[in-house]
């Protein structure tokens, strides 16, 4: 579930333009150039792992 809420606010801060900051950022501080589909694939990895870590911590249950 946190993938899909992480993914909703990747898009919900892309109506303010937040990606093209997130990607001139990643730019400048690690010379690599990255697309749109990079900074939501950001997101779906941070939502993966707040899921697996509810997962192993047991909380994933209880929440479903």
């Amino acid at each position: 579930m946190a993938i899909a809420g992480f993914l909703l606010i990747a898009w919900i801060l892309s109506w303010f333009k937040f990606e093209m900051l997130f990607i001139q950022a990643f730019k400048e501080l690690f010379s690599k150039d990255i697309t749109k589909a990079s900074y939501y694939f950001i997101f779906f990895c941070i939502g993966t792992i707040g899921d697996i870590v509810l997962f192993f911590n047991g909380s994933y249950n209880d929440r479903f």
